[in-house]
């Protein structure tokens, strides 16, 4: 792209501090892409290049929170290996339809699903407190859980951090703390399956979405380790704030004008 050739040192700078705190947010609670995918569309890239390279930053978040949480045996990699595929696969499915299909009742459904989710951990304080008995097999799980949440990733993507960790607690009965890091794991799968068919049809901005990625893994490194050190303690909350700030900011692209205008008749 031609503004690749003009844009300043200090833009690069400002989307790789950006990814930075989207990494350590989305290791946390999820809902870093509400912050890196604005920041990608305000330097002049078109949406579709902004998803594909908004994926390839994305990776170097959720890969490193994943290694991370692997090394301290916060992970069974082998148990997971079945929720990973079909999460790798309902994410290309979603990377395939999302050029073909009209997805503005998903954006409207959207805020709402979210804040039922800030809602549920605000209302529920022993929600994952301890583990609780399995649910649902393995099996179930990643086709249910997995490739549906894995397709939506690929699709659109905001949230998904919450939807999986919110999964694990209530299908397979994982501690908020396990659940967020075993959510890293599929995240990092739904990830790595949208973006190949991205790289597929050339959409990735390489040189910037390597910056973003740098930033990524840095904050995503530092946010798994507050993960593990402070557990549900620092999830719940970051849950709760996370969800009603991408509540708002969903909202407000979808119906700002709108509740602008009802705020004005009030007054």
């Amino acid at each position: 792209m031609d503004w690749l050739t003009a844009v300043a040192p200090e833009v690069y700078a400002l989307l790789f501090f950006v990814a930075l705190l989207a990494g350590f947010i989305d290791s946390i609670a999820g809902g870093g892409g509400l912050l890196t995918i604005p920041a990608l569309l305000s330097v002049g890239i078109t949406p579709v290049e902004t998803l594909a390279t908004n994926k390839l930053q994305a990776i170097g978040g959720s890969f490193s929170a994943t290694l991370y949480f692997a090394r301290r045996k916060a992970i069974n990699l082998r148990e997971q290996i079945f929720p990973v595929i079909m999460t790798m696969i309902g994410a290309m499915i979603g990377a395939i339809l999302i050029q073909s299909i009209d997805t503005a009742f998903l954006k409207q459904l959207l805020p709402v699903m979210v804040i039922c989710v800030g809602l549920y951990f605000l209302l529920t304080p022993s929600l994952g407190v301890q583990d609780r008995p399995q649910r649902v097999s393995m099996p179930i799980f990643g086709v249910a859980a997995g490739m549906g949440i894995g397709f939506y990733d690929g699709a659109f993507g905001p949230g998904t951090g919450s939807f999986l960790a919110l999964a694990y607690v209530l299908l397979l009965g994982y501690n908020l703390a396990k659940a967020t890091a075993h959510a890293k794991l599929l995240n990092f799968a739904s990830n790595f399956g949208s973006l190949i068919f991205f790289i597929i049809g050339g959409h990735v901005l390489w040189v910037l979405g390597f910056v973003m990625l740098a930033g990524q893994m840095v904050g995503a490194r530092l946010g798994a380790r507050l993960v593990l050190t402070k557990g549900q303690k620092l999830i719940r909350p970051m849950i709760v704030v996370i969800s009603l700030l991408m509540s708002i900011k969903l909202l407000n692209d979808s119906h700002g004008d709108d509740i602008k205008a009802w705020f004005l008749t009030l007054f």
